[in-house]
């Protein structure tokens, strides 16, 4: 098994939460971190920026690269992936990890609503595969991850939010078409997604506030997770969608405990979006 020492590893909506956490775990095997988000200054309810977690990357052993960047601007994707190369010497790994959400129907949800859904969710994924594929064909460890769910056709994931659910589905789409479009260049290409509810500040902004936070797990165990991906060699995992906790078991871990945003909770964890119960 591999490890990420010296390898360049982009993620998207890096600034906090999931992608924060994925940020320092590839740090502390020394990898180069670029971190792509729109938050270059602090929010005044979610805390982080590209600038803080950049600061962290390197505490922990990595080397950062903070790029303001709006996933939805082609021209500013491509800037940034050429940028990212330049700095480090090539692109190892994308992690789409940007994201909007609005838990709305069909026939009530803001046309202009779908429309950001659409081009940060599933659009992205297109746009930032395509801007580092020249240099991810290059590398002997080149992979692609998506924040996306398995594709569960289950009629209750439309019955209430079908927009956002046809956005996050976009995105497990383009996990089977790339896959297999890049299996010939030696590039992996996986979802992953949580068993539970991970507890962020954005799940407490969106909706659900405490009490949903002490029913879920801490990032980390998405950042371990991605870091097993992202070290599983010769794309010996491509085309699959990863629960966290099934691929984390696979791998040998038995402590799921540690994962509990609030260890003192006695309520059962919350199952994410998606996920069969």
């Amino acid at each position: 098994m591999a490890n990420l020492k010296d390898k360049t590893i982009v993620i998207t909506g890096a600034s906090r939460g999931i992608g924060r956490e994925i940020a320092l775990k590839c740090a502390k095997d020394g990898a180069n971190v670029v971190i792509m988000a729109k938050s270059a200054e602090p929010h005044p309810k979610l805390p982080g920026t590209i600038f803080t977690v950049a600061e962290e990357v390197e505490k922990a052993g990595g080397k950062a690269l903070a790029i303001q960047i709006d996933v939805r601007d082609d021209e500013a994707v491509k800037a940034a992936m050429k940028q990212a190369a330049e700095t480090f010497g090539g692109i190892d790994a994308v992690i789409n990890n940007a994201g909007a959400i609005k838990l709305m129907g069909a026939t009530s949800l803001p046309l202009k609503r779908f429309d950001l859904m659409t081009q940060i969710n599933s659009r992205a994924v297109l746009s930032t595969a395509q801007a580092a594929l020249p240099w991810l064909k290059k590398s002997d460890q080149g992979h692609i991850i998506s924040l996306s769910p398995p594709l569960n056709l289950d009629p209750k994931w439309f019955a209430h939010y079908s927009p956002y659910t046809i956005t996050k589905y976009g995105m497990s789409m383009l996990t089977l078409g790339l896959s297999q479009e890049m299996k010939r260049h030696g590039v992996a290409v996986n979802s992953l997604w949580p068993q539970t509810v991970i507890s962020t500040a954005a799940v407490e902004f969106e909706g659900g506030g405490k009490a949903t936070l002490d029913r879920g797990r801490t990032p980390a165990i998405m950042a371990d997770a991605a870091y097993e991906i992202l070290t599983t060699e010769n794309c010996e995992l491509t085309g699959e969608f990863i629960i966290d906790e099934a691929l984390l078991r696979e791998r040998g871990v038995t402590d799921f405990d540690q994962y509990r945003y609030n260890p003192e909770c006695d309520k059962p964890l919350m199952t994410d979006l998606f996920v069969a119960d």
